[in-house]
């Protein structure tokens, strides 16, 4: 059974990118197997085991599945399966990286000399430094199963023994040391190698830190920052949405006053344009009168009265007419009872030009006809 909290990720990339050219669903439950491989070989290697089967069947022609499956065989003691599956890596991948491995299970399976000929047959230039220091010990192991123990020690004597220096593969290195010098029956140095073994291990826990604290540490870093970048996102968004919804409040509070501003103002503008256009409509309408009295000139002298009669007419006229269009009708009064001769009833034009306040329009006579006849009775006597 795969636990529902194990995921594809969680297993290294170099290795899911090799399960690629297998079926999306296979692809998964495949990498899901190998990363229990990963979890459990520590603490349960035989659970690990049956995860690393339950993969392999699904992709055994993919080089990780079957490095994996040799792993675990080697760790549970089942040498013959795990140097079955060591070929077969080296012969889908093409790399002696595990040929350290494969020294051991021959030796793990009774045939040292078959393990020295395996280790012999490695080109060493195509290994790193780990994996050469890890063959040289499985070489030194299996001189050791010859009774070959000084030249074990030859085996061991390589550039990376170095007292002064610790590295991954040292505290190994150097306790496989002490363990051939003790049985040269050089108990002293191999104390003293022994110490120094111990010493490499502290130095690279302290510098590195036990590989628990180290996940955990890990891990609850990652969360740490992942829970503080959502919160930062969070509030940024908290923020941007605060000022749209001030400024929507904003606009949604000022709208109806606004709008009545607004509404008012242009009430009153088009209020204003109207006077106007009707004050300028009605300037023409007044002055017409004006403009179109010389055209009743030529009856001055056939009926003197009937002109006076008509400009008493106008004069009643309401007071909306303007003072410049009063003052044009008298003198052309003034000039038409001139030509007649009649000069004395210019005080009664006066008076019958004047608005409409009370006094009476004609000085002499109520009646236009006695002017009338008096001013022909003047022609005649001038004739």
């Amino acid at each position: 059974m795969l636990p529902d909290e194990v995921e594809p990720k969680d297993l290294h990339p170099s290795a899911r990118n090799e399960l690629k050219t297998l079926q999306a669903d296979v692809q998964e439950r495949v990498a899901r197997h190998l990363a229990m491989v990963a979890f459990l070989i520590d603490d349960d290697a035989e659970l690990a085991h049956q995860h690393a089967l339950s993969a392999n069947r699904r992709a055994g022609r993919i080089p990780v599945a079957r490095e994996t499956l040799a792993i675990t065989a080697y760790r549970t003691g089942d040498y013959a399966l795990a140097l079955r599956e060591l070929r077969t890596y080296r012969r889908l991948s093409g790399l002696d990286g595990h040929v350290a491995l494969m020294v051991d299970c021959e030796r793990g399976l009774g045939r040292p000399d078959k393990a020295i000929e395996t280790g012999l047959e490695a080109d060493t230039s195509r290994l790193d430094t780990e994996q050469r220091v890890h063959l040289a010990i499985a070489m030194s192991g299996a001189r050791l199963d010859l009774g070959q123990t000084q030249q074990a020690l030859f085996e061991l004597e390589i550039p990376e023994l170095n007292p002064t220096k610790a590295f991954s593969w040292s505290p190994d290195l150097f306790a496989a040391y002490s363990a051939v010098l003790e049985d040269l029956g050089r108990s002293a140095e191999a104390a003293k190698w022994l110490e120094r073994a111990e010493q490499a291990a502290r130095a690279l826990q302290a510098h590195h830190g036990s590989l628990d604290e180290l996940e955990v540490f890990e891990v609850y870093e990652d969360a740490i920052e992942e829970e503080r970048d959502a919160e930062l996102e969070n509030e940024a968004a908290e923020e941007v949405i605060g000022e749209f919804a001030g400024v929507d409040e904003a606009a949604d509070e000022s709208d109806p006053s606004d709008d009545a501003d607004r509404t008012d103002e242009t009430d009153a503008d088009i209020e204003a344009d109207r006077e106007i256009v009707e004050s300028v409509e009605e300037e023409p309408a007044e002055e017409e009168p004006a403009e179109e009295e010389p055209a009743e000139e030529e009856p001055a002298d056939e009926e003197p009265a009937g002109q006076i009669g008509d400009e008493r007419t106008e004069a009643e006229a309401p007071e909306a007419a303007l003072p410049e269009a009063e003052m044009s009708i008298e003198d052309e009064v003034d000039e038409l009872l001139a030509a007649a001769g009649i000069t004395g009833l210019a005080s009664g034009v006066d008076t019958a030009s004047e608005p409409d306040d009370g006094s009476e329009p004609l000085a002499e006579s109520d009646d236009p006809t006695d002017v009338s006849d008096e001013a022909e009775e003047r022609t005649e006597q001038r004739d």
